[in-house]
């Protein structure tokens, strides 16, 4: 199965924002693409070319957002539609607001696998009990999505479609803190990365090995392109 991500970076300056060094966007898609989510997309103005600029040679599609009169939701429509329109055999979509920069690639990892053997469940992370972000919204919430308030904020809309009956939500802490915690709190005061308790996909696997071995001004490595 095919798990897309979908950042909505539709507040520049939110998008743009430093995180470390580099624009909150681009360590996105880059953690995104680590993790093993694929197509990445993302929806943003970018009518002075900042947001292209910030995205170059990145393995992304930058698509123009919906038209902000029909909310977030539409933009999580949008989303949808381009990341299918990119794959076709897409099943799921990690919906991801901008402002999440601390996200680290495991978490991405661990929430696509969770996916294949559950992919009608709306998957969220968290962190000590804290729900938090990306959300990975299965293929088959699209027409449950449509159906709620355009007023909706994007934790609304998350929390609405997961107690609408629609289908089963299920949280799984995966010991990230940048699932909880946004750019505006500083990379060095997060908390420890922990890892979660076991993988969501029951293989055992030593959790940050990777990330460890890894220099920090090493680039993101992530699945081959077809």
């Amino acid at each position: 199965m095919t798990v897309a991500a979908v950042v909505l970076a539709i507040t520049p300056s939110v998008a743009l924002a430093n995180a470390a060094g580099v624009p909150r966007v681009r360590r996105i898609v880059d953690t995104a693409w680590s993790g093993g989510a694929m197509p990445i997309v993302v929806l943003a103005p970018d009518p002075d070319g900042a947001m292209a600029t910030a995205l170059a040679g990145a393995p992304v599609t930058l698509a123009a957002p919906a038209p902000m009169e029909g909310g977030r939701v539409a933009q999580f429509l949008r989303g949808i539609e381009v990341a299918v329109a990119e794959v076709r055999g897409t099943s799921g979509v990690l919906i991801w607001p901008a402002r999440m920069s601390w996200v680290g690639p495991e978490t991405i990892t661990s929430l696509v696998e969770a996916h294949g053997p559950d992919p009608e469940a709306l998957l969220r992370p968290a962190f000590h009990g804290q729900t938090g972000w990306p959300a990975l919204v299965p293929l088959t919430a699209f027409d449950a999505l449509r159906a709620l308030p355009i007023t909706s904020t994007p934790d609304q809309l998350v929390e609405l479609l997961g107690s609408s009956g629609a289908m089963r939500t299920r949280t799984i802490d995966l010991g990230d803190p940048g699932t909880i915690l946004d750019g505006d709190t500083r990379r060095e005061d997060l908390p420890p990365y922990e890892g979660p308790a076991a993988p969501a996909d029951g293989r055992s696997r030593e959790w940050g090995a990777a990330v460890a071995a890894t220099p920090d001004d090493a680039p993101l490595e992530g699945p081959e392109r077809a």
